[in-house]
């Protein structure tokens, strides 16, 4: 089979052996896959990474190594997959944080290759069947919309609360659709007018803001810039004793001034994976739409020009597919 390569912030795509399916394990046929900001920080050095990433997918179970019901339930079946491979038997784990688990590896990104290879391997528990009115292309962003529904597990989000989302990116836009769907009134702060539009709406109002942000206007404020100076300023638009959500992963120490936090008593809140059930609900209800976030597709083998497009200005999804 074909799989994609990152070295020394070099994108090859070379031949590899099909990947052995353990006990408890389904061999899954890649059908598309995207190539997400993380992705593209690996490439840029992020972790030390050396190896195939990818952990935004849709596929389909061509093998399992489990019993007889595994099989029936599985086999041929469209999936997504959550990305973190727990111990399933430490405290953390015993305590339903398997994301947290200090043994885990990370589909793509810690220890365990990636989506970004014609066929994966991945725990049968890992795994979610796409409903057969989610397209695949859409059903590739059920993991990052539960990332984004994550925020509403860990903050208590009320009905018309104001938030402020930073950042225009594929990850704000997610964020902003999921809060707008829950109810809250959110105002999404951002560069590219014509990114922004693609989420505007009776709960949605967007912003490219001057030299200088709102202060202290806002109770809750999520990051999602990407960048070394998104948290800075993301406290300095929160209100005394507000929440600042932060999504960020940014390759390199971020350097900054706590006082502003600490004297204004403001809760810093680290937010990553999330549940795919209501991901999986919000993308077949269309009350998250992704349709027009996909800028272009690529297959396997062309894979370091897709990375080169996805890594360029203005553009949201680009997914791979398996070579022609």
């Amino acid at each position: 089979m074909l799989e994609v390569h990152l070295e020394s912030k070099r994108v090859t795509v070379r031949k590899a052996p099909l990947p052995r399916t353990r006990e408890g394990f389904a061999r899954i046929r890649m059908l598309a896959a995207g190539i997400c900001s993380t992705d593209i920080q690996l490439q840029r050095g992020y972790y030390g990474f050396a190896g195939t990433p990818g952990h935004e997918f849709a596929g389909e179970v061509v093998n399992i190594n489990g019993s007889s019901e595994d099989q029936a339930a599985w086999m041929g079946q469209r999936v997504a997959g959550e990305i973190n491979l727990a111990c399933t038997h430490c405290e953390w784990c015993s305590r339903g944080l398997g994301r947290h688990c200090p043994r885990r590896t990370v589909l793509g990104i810690v220890k365990h290759p990636g989506a970004f290879r014609e066929f994966l391997t991945l725990p049968i528990r890992n795994l979610h069947r796409i409903p057969d009115g989610l397209s695949t292309e859409r059903a590739v962003f059920i993991e990052p919309v539960a990332a984004a529904c994550e925020i509403l597990d860990q903050v208590k989000i009320k009905m018309d609360d104001r938030v402020a989302v930073l950042g225009d990116g594929k990850l704000g836009l997610l964020i902003t659709q999921v809060l707008a769907a829950h109810g809250a009134e959110v105002r999404l702060f951002g560069r590219h007018r014509e990114k922004m539009r693609l989420v505007e709406g009776p709960q949605v109002t967007t912003e490219i803001p001057g030299k200088k942000l709102p202060e202290r206007e806002f109770p809750i404020v999520v990051d999602a810039t990407g960048s070394a100076d998104g948290l800075r300023r993301a406290i300095g638009m929160c209100v005394p004793r507000g929440i600042v959500v932060m999504k960020s992963t940014v390759h390199g120490v971020v350097p900054i001034d706590t006082a502003p936090a600490i004297v204004n008593e403001i809760t810093l809140i680290g937010s990553r994976c999330g549940r795919f059930e209501p991901a999986i609900r919000l993308l077949s209800s269309g009350r998250v739409r992704v349709d027009r976030f996909i800028s272009s597709e690529y297959p396997l083998d062309r894979a370091a020009e897709a990375f080169r497009r996805a890594a360029s200005k203005g553009v949201l999804k680009v997914l791979l597919r398996p070579p022609e």
